[in-house]
């Protein structure tokens, strides 16, 4: 089985006698309240999903990986995972300090020693990750949003954030792991997503299937922006999917519980990372991966894996052109496989799907399933 990023599948979750000593403690701490995606980060680090990370990152390794993409210790890290204070918050914060973190209800979770606090620049940030400042941007909206301080140091979380949504499909990168492994997989295949997936999403799938033992559907179910399809509609569509349309001993569905950051390029290599320590071996990136907007090059998020050494990152990139469906074929296919013309290729934006259905028609058979087409024309209807 592959190794996780940095060679350990990092913990930081206690249980039982201890988390509830930890509890105690955390009661009489400062609290800070975290956000949306930081509540996701939160997760991620507790269960190893941003191994070799324990805890949000000190001055040192987001700086390095602001610069060079590579955490202080050489180590390859595409995207800040930081801590932030909140805005109008005046408290001195010096190393050593413990916080109690807390969900948006200001529910403790966990307990943070604090090693580092210093100022950012959200404009650099912005600049290096996004590769851009412009305020349209999702990710420049969240940066506004924040403090200008960030706060560093390991965690120790007593109790993961609540969700009451689809809990026997939130695994762990530990337990996908026991499953890869008891259903003898070697070569496992990681597709991310945020949409529902279409015909053009099922074809880049089973390709890589062909090639594989097993394929993980793994949709990010954490926070993401204004405007996206929502999870539990999202859901309704990967099932019926799986139902209908994929092999049950070869492809598993599991839920990836990070928040969109919409970093494009940078982002890619941030969730091959992930789906490494999940354990996975290969990773699908396809047309503008991660991207939003017309902010990245169409295949930006290829090229940027050519600036690493493939054994620093230790899983494979597949990479896909943009699939679409071909009248004269009469199949899915892509630039690379089909000799025919523009005028017989079929594709859909997801802004003209939208259009269709606010209007009541139903998606075409070339764009996706009838039962995908069917679950998004209810939840238009509504």
């Amino acid at each position: 089985m592959i190794s996780p990023h940095g060679g350990r599948l990092i913990n930081c979750l206690v249980k039982d006698g201890a988390a509830k000593e930890l509890e105690k403690t955390a009661a009489g701490l400062p609290k800070l309240r975290l956000n949306g995606r930081e509540l996701c980060d939160l997760e991620m680090l507790a269960t190893g999903g941003l191994s070799p990370l324990e805890g949000f990152m000190g001055e040192a390794d987001y700086r390095s990986v602001l610069e060079k993409m590579r955490l202080a210790n050489g180590l390859v890290w595409s995207l800040p995972v930081v801590l932030a204070s909140k805005q109008g918050d005046t408290r001195k914060y010096a190393k050593g300090d413990q916080l109690a973190l807390c969900d948006e209800e200001d529910r403790a979770l966990a307990v943070m020693e604090v090693r580092d606090c210093f100022a950012m620049d959200k404009t650099q940030e912005a600049e290096k990750t996004l590769l851009t400042g412009d305020e349209a941007h999702p990710g420049v909206q969240y940066l506004k949003s924040i403090g200008d301080t960030y706060l560093g140091g390991p965690i120790t979380v007593f109790r993961r954030p609540a969700h009451d949504d689809f809990p026997e499909y939130r695994q762990d990168p530990e337990e996908t792991r026991a499953m890869f492994e008891a259903n003898g997989w070697q070569k496992i295949v990681a597709f991310q997503t945020r949409n529902p997936i279409h015909r053009a999403h099922e074809y880049l799938q089973k390709c890589a299937l062909e090639m594989m033992d097993g394929l993980m559907i793994h949709p990010l179910m954490g926070e993401t922006k204004s405007g996206d399809t929502s999870a539990a509609v999202r859901m309704k569509c990967y099932l019926a999917l799986m139902e209908n349309y994929y092999p049950k001993d070869r492809v598993v569905l599991s839920l990836f519980p990070a928040a969109m950051r919409y970093a494009g390029p940078r982002e890619a290599i941030f969730h091959a990372i992930a789906r490494k320590n999940y354990g996975c071996t290969h990773f699908i990136v396809g047309r503008d991966h991660a991207g939003v907007g017309s902010y990245y090059g169409t295949f930006d998020a290829h090229r940027i894996f050519e600036q690493f050494d493939p054994r620093d990152l230790d899983i494979s990139p597949i990479f896909f052109d943009n699939a679409f469906y071909c009248k004269k074929c009469g199949n899915m296919a892509s630039s690379k496989t089909c000799p025919h013309g523009a005028e017989h290729h079929f594709s859909l934006s997801g802004t003209k799907v939208r259009e269709m259905l606010a209007k009541g028609e139903m998606p075409p058979v070339e764009f996706t399933r009838p039962e995908v087409a069917a679950i998004l024309m209810e939840e238009e209807s509504r």
